[in-house]
C-alpha cells in the first residue's frame, strides 16, 4: 500500500515552515519525526514503518524548504519550539507522539517544557546538550573553537572539527585542543567559498548545545518524556546528553539499536538499523 504524502506550508515570524503529512489525519495519534538541522528527508525510511498512523515530518527553519525571511544568523531552540507548536496547531492540535533526534531532541524538550499538554510521549533521542555534562566547560570551549574556525576559515575546516567532536568517546579533558586536521581526509572542501549560513555551523550549533533546559517544567509536564541513546553510541557527546537528561528528570534512558544515526536507511549515504529502530520505537511508544 502506498501512503499518500501531502505537503503544506505555514507562515511563522521570520520564516516559512514546510511540513509533510503521510496518511490521514484523524486516523490515530499523529507521530512527529523531527531533527535539527536535519530536514524531513532524513526520516523517509523510518516514516515508512508507521503506515498505520499519520506521520508528520518538517524542515526546521533555515533548512531545505523552510526558508527564512529574517536573513541569516543564529537560531535558538525556543525559535524551533515555536515552530513545532505551529505545526501541531496546523494539523489540528494534540495529542501527538514525537521521536526527536539530535538537535531536534533539544528543540522538542524546549517545546514540551512550554506545551506538554500537546504531547503524549516524547522520545528524545541523543540531545547534544553540553550544558548537562560534567565536562561542560571543555565541551563548550571546543564548540566555540569550532564556531570560530567556521567564521574564520569556512565550512571544511570547521566540519572536520565537528566530526571529531561528535565521535569523541568519553569526557573531554580540561583544556582540550583539537588535533591537527585536514578537511580533505574527510572528503570536505579545503577552499573557503565565503558563505557563513550553514544550517549546522552558522545557525544552530552554539545555541543548541548551549541550551539550558527548564527541568522543573519538564518534570511537571503532562507529557511522558523518554530520553533515548543508541546502544552503539558508547560515551559520545549526544548519548551522554540523553543519559544526563534522564538522570535530571528521574527516569531511565531507553536504549535504541545503532548509534546516533540508527534510524537512517541510506539517507545521506548512511545506513543504520531502521527496522530494529522502528520496532523499538513502537515498543517505547506503547509503554514498554
Amino acid at each position: 500500500m502506498t501512503t499518500t504524502i501531502a505537503t503544506h506550508t505555514l507562515d511563522a515570524p521570520g520564516a516559512t515552515i514546510t511540513y509533510d503529512v503521510r496518511g490521514t489525519l484523524g486516523a490515530g495519534t499523529p507521530l512527529l519525526l523531527i531533527g535539527s538541522p536535519m530536514d524531513a528527508q532524513g526520516f523517509a525510511t523510518l516514516a515508512g514503518y508507521f503506515a498505520d498512523r499519520p506521520v508528520v515530518t518538517y524542515d526546521p527553519r533555515g533548512t531545505a524548504r523552510s526558508t527564512r525571511t529574517d536573513g541569516h544568523g543564529e537560531i535558538t531552540p525556543d525559535d524551533h519550539a515555536g515552530d513545532l507548536q505551529r505545526v501541531v496547531e496546523a494539523i489540528g492540535g494534540g495529542p501527538v507522539d514525537v521521536l526527536a533526534s539530535s538537535g531536534g531532541a533539544v528543540n522538542a524538550l524546549a517545546w514540551v517544557a512550554r506545551h506538554g499538554e500537546h504531547v503524549r510521549t516524547l522520545v528524545a533521542h541523543e540531545p547534544p546538550l553540553a550544558t548537562m555534562l560534567p565536562d561542560r566547560l571543555a565541551v563548550t570551549s571546543a564548540i566555540e573553537d569550532m564556531y570560530e574556525t567556521y567564521q574564520r576559515d569556512g565550512l571544511g575546516p570547521a566540519m572536520a572539527k565537528f566530526l571529531i567532536i561528535v565521535s569523541y568517546d568519553g569526557e573531554f579533558p580540561d583544556g582540550y585542543r583539537f588535533p591537527p586536521v585536514d578537511p580533505a581526509q574527510f572528503g570536505l572542501p579545503v577552499e573557503d567559498d565565503g558563505s557563513r549560513d550553514d544550517a549546522l555551523l552558522g545557525q544552530n550549533l552554539r545555541n543548541c548545545t548551549g541550551y539550558r533546559l527548564d527541568l522543573e517544567a519538564l518534570r511537571a509536564s503532562g507529557a511522558r518524556i523518554v530520553p533515548a541513546r543508541g546502544e552503539a553510541s558508547h560515551q559520545t557527546l549526544a548519548a551522554r546528553g540523553a543519559d544526563a537528561v534522564a538522570q535530571a528528570i528521574g527516569v531511565e534512558p531507553a536504549r535504541f539499536p545503532g548509534d546516533h544515526a540508527g534510524f537512517l536507511g541510506g539517507e545521506y549515504g548512511m545506513h543504520g538499523e531502521p527496522d530494529a529502530f522502528a520496532q523499538r520505537l513502537r515498543e517505547v511508544l506503547d509503554g514498554a
